[in-house]
């Protein structure tokens, strides 16, 4: 939960600091002008990017082998106990349903 809370925070950090460096840039332009949309817009995907890349990069960090697998494990042996029970349930359904 931390690592989730840390990246909440940083990209709230770089959010706010490129809106005020975009924020005094912007007002030296003409509000109706085609450049600044292209601007807004350019700004935009910047912001995008930036915070894809950290997230992939804390991702990175924190990625681990040994977590991957027993998830894996623990998936596979929760879908088959699901499907074993899903079994047995619809049989008692379709007893239920049909009678004796």
């Amino acid at each position: 939960m931390s690592s989730q809370f840390l990246l909440a925070f940083f990209l709230v950090l770089l959010v706010l600091g490129y809106e005020v460096q975009g924020a005094q840039g912007l007002q030296q332009d003409d509000p109706g002008s085609p450049a600044l949309f292209g601007k807004v817009q350019e700004s935009i995907s910047s912001y995008w990017d930036t915070a894809k890349a950290a997230a992939q990069e804390l991702y990175q960090k924190t990625y681990l082998t040994s977590v991957d697998e027993k998830l894996r494990d623990m998936y596979s042996k929760s879908s088959a106990a699901m499907s074993t029970y899903a079994g047995i349930f619809t049989d008692q359904l379709f007893t239920l349903l049909k009678g004796e």
